[in-house]
């Protein structure tokens, strides 16, 4: 590290610079240089893209498998254009053990961040197995991967799916656990995987982060949220009606015990959740063991409240029709993320404004996403 800052001050231009030289100064701090070599599995996705400009900016190096079944090559080079740095990117299944067994050889690695899986409530519904062996098998390959090769920092994208219908709410870490559909139940059952690894050898550092409801896109419009197909999730769609993509907004339910009568979330910026992932690295330095954090913003908001606030946003009115409610769906759903902000020092930042005006902000420019 030494010898990169006196490359930087030789070089005569200390102020250009200067950010770097803070950056590995504080990853020198603490231990954290043992952790600077991150692989994201599916990194190229929404919530991987945005993690890899916090990682990049920070000063982490960043490798990404991803198979691209749900996400496009081109975010990773757009997240290059906004970090003028460079991902070394590998097109590859967490199924196939020789690939990432191969990956895992060629390159140093000192934590894993685990975003691959798939993620739709209502397609688990329909596609249980489906979910299971993707979700389960990948993480099973990549933890005994992990393990022959010595790599044992892994921070999981879980999700606060987990949770079922909670019996209260704002959920806190120790709330009870019982999914509600087959993509909760894969998340869970890996939970408990990792638990049982944790026990089985106590040189592993897990962090476990359930997530809730990811909105927004990076502020420069670049990179964002490019659902493959028809929308699963409340922003994308309304984002997709605003641009004239989809004629209308489908509602499902109206009948909840809310408000206003439809499902409430704990909507978070994707900005906030990538920092979440920053913060949980920094944590596995200090050799926590397991750990457990929500990543939310301790709110609530209804779909009907975040219709209007995107049509705030967006100048754009978004029709909406309202349907039956949908299969493995909960009526309300939100975070105390308190421990989070006590073991990390983390905290969601950014509110609903700025969450709708960015996603509008990416779709506007990206009616078509990255094609």
């Amino acid at each position: 590290m030494h010898q990169r800052i006196n490359e930087i001050i030789n070089d005569g231009i200390a102020g250009l610079f200067l950010y770097e030289v803070e950056t590995l100064l504080m990853h020198n701090d603490g231990g954290k240089t043992d952790i600077m070599n991150i692989l994201l599995t599916g990194g190229a996705g929404y919530i991987g893209s945005h993690t890899c400009v916090v990682l990049l900016e920070q000063g982490y190096h960043v490798m990404v498998i991803d198979n691209l079944c749900n996400s496009k090559a081109e975010s990773l080079k757009r997240v290059e254009k906004i970090t003028g740095k460079k991902i070394l990117f590998y097109h590859e299944d967490l199924r196939n053990p020789a690939g990432v067994d191969a990956i895992f050889r060629q390159n140093e690695v000192d934590a894993v961040i685990h975003f691959a899986g798939l993620k739709s409530v209502a397609e688990s519904v329909d596609q249980p197995l489906n979910y299971y062996q993707n979700n389960i098998s990948g993480t099973l390959v990549l933890c005994e991967i992990m393990q022959a090769n010595g790599v044992k920092n892994l921070v999981f994208s879980s999700s606060a799916t987990v949770y079922g219908n909670p019996e209260t709410v704002p959920i806190d870490e120790n709330a009870p656990v019982g999914a509600f559909n087959p993509y909760g139940r894969s998340k869970l059952f890996i939970e408990e995987i990792l638990t049982d690894l944790s026990l089985a050898d106590k040189a592993w550092n897990i962090a476990l982060l359930r997530y809730f409801n990811p909105v927004g896109a990076h502020p420069s419009g670049l990179i964002g949220e490019d659902p493959s197909d028809l929308p699963n999730n409340l922003m994308p769609y309304v984002s997709q009606v605003a641009v004239g993509k989809l004629t209308e907004l489908r509602v499902f339910g109206d009948d909840y015990d809310t408000p206003d009568g439809t499902g409430v979330r704990d909507y978070i910026h994707v900005m906030d959740l990538a920092e979440g992932h920053l913060s949980a690295l920094e944590k596995l330095a200090s050799n926590p063991g397991l750990v457990t954090y929500n990543l939310g913003t301790g709110k609530g908001y209804s779909v009907l409240e975040m219709v209007a606030a995107f049509e705030s946003a967006s100048g754009k009115q978004i029709p909406y029709k309202i349907m039956g409610r949908r299969p493995g769906d909960i009526p309300v759903c939100y975070a105390n993320p308190s421990l989070a902000e006590k073991e990390l020092g983390w905290t969601a930042r950014r509110g609903i404004d700025e969450m709708c005006a960015d996603a509008w902000r990416w779709q506007s420019i990206n009616p078509n996403g990255f094609v």
